[in-house]
């Protein structure tokens, strides 16, 4: 561990700074090495992992790493079925998660989870400055920026930004401060026959009576929506499949009550009876009801910790205060600073039918991070950007490859897409991965990209973008039972819908 332990990286002057150690900051320094631009990382963690060495309290997380899949561990295929590696820039640190998962189970613990960050850190030699808490920002008179930290004032021109959304949020509601927040929840033996209220019916709140239901006397769950299970939504939005026993023990009367109210506000009980008073409203009629709690646990959620970076001009939005930013998660108001990891779910894409990205979560967050990477690099670096040929007749099979096999396209669903640039004097270039939303709206010489959707029926079809003469169209094709688009039916109406483009090529 001597290597996590270095503090390399003291303050001065650099080209560009990433603050946070999580998996988006150890993505995007490894993507950043991978183009040769150099920078320093701040953490003020003491090792990499970042919010994994704290949560889920449960242990278990909800992305799996299978360890046997249609595909050959270690490929970039197999990315697909493997959630919660980071991804490295040569092919024999890949799929480091399986390794190191026990086989119990095919979601990893929070310490498996640790332990692979740990283990990428180690294995691909990336470097970090632990113990270096970020503590203000300022923009200098050349447009530079100054970055205090608790070792030292350190400069740059570029910032990222991987600070996670893990600052704890309470609402309003009169009496919420005698709450505890989701963050503060005790061992779980110490709730041992006692009435638990949790506030919040998102993935937070189940976790937390999942894990109570073999010792709470009584929970009730609580907020003014109904819960949305992910496995209705056919997306990672909503209770996912792992945390539906509660609802089970709530239908069968086994102790557990769900209920759609608003909390409009929390007492201190008697002093012969139960520690708290939770009064609710009802949504469906606005009937009031009262319930006795020992324990009342927000399970409300967490903000970006950006401290003074609003002062700095910086738009946020949202209860999670996440900044405003571009298609490639640059801040929409100030240039130069850039977001990497959860907070990039900031830049919310196209959000076709309504389904957003899966950019809070490792699987969706790391391939941000490599095309943040590359988009720096060429933009504000001058990096040469590799855009290799594609031979005409090939591209039918380029294609149909991408939206069977790229994992890109499969956990960034109509967020990121496969693009192919027509030039007549370059020919057809690969132009890699980019976000779907800067490729409909930025305009640009004709291009194919392609993409994967959902419209919430469960299918998963391809869709293809073609832009001629500055306009884009979509054609999506059929969906595939068995989700592989090299199909006879699938290469006839690709090869249809990019005839007239392929003709100018």
């Amino acid at each position: 561990m001597a290597e996590l332990t270095e503090r390399p990286f003291p303050p001065g002057d650099y080209p560009l700074i990433v603050v946070g150690s999580g998996p988006g900051g150890l993505q995007v320094s490894s993507a950043l090495r991978g183009h040769g631009i150099d920078h320093a990382v701040l953490s003020a963690d003491m090792q990499p992992a970042g919010m994994f060495r704290r949560w889920p309290f449960f242990q278990r997380l909800l992305s799996w790493t299978k360890p046997f899949a249609p595909v050959a561990r270690g490929t970039r295929p197999y990315e697909r079925y493997d959630w919660n590696s980071l991804i490295p820039e040569t092919d024999e640190h890949r799929a480091v998660m399986v390794g190191l998962m026990d086989g119990t189970s095919y979601f990893p613990s929070r310490p498996e989870m640790q332990a692979g960050l740990e283990a990428f850190v180690s294995r691909t030699g990336l470097r970090v400055r632990f113990g270096c808490r970020w503590t203000g920002t300022r923009r200098l008179d050349d447009g530079r920026f100054e970055l205090q930290t608790s070792d030292g004032t350190y400069t740059a021109g570029t910032l990222v930004f991987a600070v996670g959304v893990a600052e704890p949020w309470r609402p309003t509601s009169p009496g919420m401060e005698l709450a505890a927040h989701y963050a503060d929840t005790r061992p779980v033996e110490q709730y041992a026959d006692r009435r638990i209220f949790i506030i919040g019916k998102q993935n937070s709140g189940f976790e937390l009576a999942s894990g109570m239901l073999p010792w709470a006397k009584r929970i009730v769950i609580a907020s003014p929506s109904p819960a949305k299970l992910s496995v209705n939504t056919h997306s990672l939005v909503g209770i996912r499949a792992r945390y539906v026993q509660p609802y089970e023990d709530h239908v069968l009367g086994g102790g557990v009550a769900i209920l759609d109210a608003a909390i409009e506000r929390i007492e201190r009980g008697d002093a012969d009876g139960a520690p708290f008073r939770v009064v609710t409203r009802r949504s469906l009629d606005s009937v009031e009801m009262v319930f006795d709690a020992d324990d009342v646990i927000a399970a409300t959620g967490f903000v970006a910790p950006l401290l003074d970076l609003p002062d700095l001009g910086v738009a946020t939005f949202g209860q999670s205060r996440l900044p405003a930013q571009t298609p490639y998660w640059e801040s929409a108001t100030v240039p130069g600073i850039f977001f990497a990891g959860t907070i990039g779910q900031g830049s919310a894409g196209l959000k076709k039918h309504g389904i957003p990205s899966n950019s809070g979560a490792v699987q969706g967050a790391r391939y941000n991070a490599r095309v943040l990477a590359r988009h720096i690099a060429t933009t504000r670096f001058a990096r040469a950007d590799e855009r290799p040929a594609v031979a005409r007749d090939q591209v039918v099979d380029f294609v149909l490859d991408e939206l069977t096999l790229g994992p890109e396209l499969w956990h960034q669903r109509a967020y990121l897409a496969r693009v192919l640039s027509l030039d007549p004097t370059e020919g057809i270039r690969d132009d890699g991965i980019v976000p779907l939303a800067w490729f409909v709206d930025a305009g640009g010489p004709d291009a194919i990209a392609a993409t994967l959707e959902t419209d919430g029926t469960g299918a998963v079809y391809p869709v293809v973008y073609l832009r001629r003469d500055g306009t884009v169209t979509e054609h999506p094709i059929e969906a595939h039972p068995l989700l592989d688009y090299r199909t006879a039916s699938a290469r006839s109406d690709l090869a249809g819908i990019l005839a007239p483009m392929l003709g100018r090529a």
